[in-house]
């Protein structure tokens, strides 16, 4: 198959429109000296990328790279979960990983400040390609120190997913407001369907975030969410209150189970047609049967205020490396070959095809499915990231304790923001 590549012109705007206010910041290289060693051997290579189809893409990665013959790379692939939990440990280890799959933004600076990241300007000056990346995806890569401490690779976008044979079934259509949204989640209720699942339980709480991140850019707007993440608005203000409310609305629809499933669990019902849709990212494909890929597709989460600009969740992946590195040049070498279009192309080939290419010339997978993806993303105003990687990491068990208290005690909401608040000042402060 001929894979297409759209412009990502309007994207790349839209990551300028939202700011690029979360910089990482002030990392340096290990050693005493501030220069981290230059010695051999392979690369090791630490991945969240767990689900089948990633995770073989994944090795496809690494096998090509070998191929090239300038230097090695052993990838281990750890749950996303236990990745996640357990990535600070990594990074403050004695002999920590190497390179790292995550994320660029402000979820990456704490552990830039904690100097844990290796300054990749050297990678970024050497290279050819990252030379002609967007100026919104260098900015985003760049520490407030002026130091690039990421390398960019994909992004991807969150929606409404459902099938289309399901909803053909059910003879109903995609929403276009939130009016239409709750008729539509009536309709399936009426069916005999449970309208949206969730997947918010067991170890995966953070998928609740999305409808508060959501649920605040479509009322308040993302100005408001970014100044919120970082502190700079309460959240027991009147107006995440406001969010609140409307999701209030959407709650008779939501799967009871939501918040014991998790969002594997809640995407297997989906597809199996016990649910009618689900917020999430592309992600959820990669676990997806083959089969199923050209029945999905998604709508963009329904507009609440038209006068509220247009924001969409369409975070970016990458890869950092550890400051205490004992193998800076293998992996400046191993980062600079990530960074070309022929390795995004073979994971996006060897994935669901789910995600687009942050090179200028890499194509992404051309399906119907990705390029309303792209079309999704570009004719936003602004994007957004998605609330851990507009906050941090050490910010998103707030969100995942006062959203599963919501979930299960809607009338406490005053109390639960109020605890809220307090828990985010310790965070903040900290």
């Amino acid at each position: 198959m001929r894979y297409a590549h759209p412009s990502r012109r309007l994207f790349l705007a839209g990551l300028g429109a939202a700011g690029t206010t979360a910089l990482l910041s002030g990392c340096v290289t290990s050693g005493s000296s501030g220069k981290s060693s230059s010695g051999g051997g392979a690369v090791t290579f630490q991945s969240n990328l767990s689900a089948p189809q990633a995770k073989a893409a994944m090795e496809d990665l690494v096998a090509a790279y070998g191929k090239e013959g300038s230097g090695r790379a052993t990838l281990n692939t750890v749950a996303a979960e236990t990745f996640r939990t357990q990535l600070p440990t990594y990074l403050t280890s004695a002999n920590p990983p190497d390179v790292y799959t995550w994320y660029p933004g402000s979820v990456a600076d704490a552990y830039a400040r904690k100097n844990l990241l290796l300054d990749l300007g050297e990678v970024w000056t050497s290279s050819p390609d990252l030379k002609r990346y967007s100026k919104a995806l260098t900015t985003q890569c760049t520490s407030a120190a002026g130091r690039k401490v990421f390398v960019p690779s994909t992004y991807y976008w969150w929606g409404m997913f459902y099938r289309k044979s399901h909803f053909a079934k059910w003879g109903v259509r995609e929403p276009k407001s939130w009016d239409d949204f709750l008729d539509l989640c009536d309709k399936l209720k009426a069916k005999g369907v449970t309208p949206i699942g969730l997947g918010a339980g067991s170890n995966t709480p953070w998928v609740a975030s999305a409808w508060f991140d959501y649920l605040n850019i479509r009322i308040n707007g993302a100005d408001y969410h970014r100044r919120l993440l970082a502190g700079k608005q309460r959240f027991d203000d009147p107006e995440v209150r406001k969010v609140f409310d409307r999701w209030q609305e959407a709650l008779p629809y939501f799967d009871p189970d939501g918040t014991a499933l998790a969002f594997q669990d809640a995407t297997t019902a989906l597809l199996a047609g016990r649910t009618g849709m689900m917020l999430i990212g592309t992600f959820f494909a990669d676990a997806a049967p083959k089969g199923a890929l050209d029945d999905i597709d998604f709508f963009r989460f329904p507009v609440i205020d038209p006068k509220v600009p247009l924001a969409e969740e369409a975070p970016t992946d990458g890869y950092f490396a550890s400051a205490r590195t004992g193998r800076r040049d293998g992996v400046f070498d191993l980062l600079r070959y990530l960074a070309t279009a022929e390795a995004q192309e073979i994971y996006i080939k060897g994935s669901s095809g789910t995600v687009l290419p942050c090179h200028p010339d890499a194509e992404d997978a051309g399906t119907a499915l990705v390029k309303k993806g792209r079309k999704h993303v570009e004719e936003a105003a602004e994007i957004t990231q998605f609330f851990n990687r507009d906050s941090s990491d050490a910010l998103q068990p707030t969100a995942d304790t006062a959203l599963t208290k919501f979930l299960a005690k809607p009338k406490s909401i005053g109390s639960i923001l109020t605890d809220w608040q307090r828990d985010a000042e310790k965070i903040w402060k900290a």
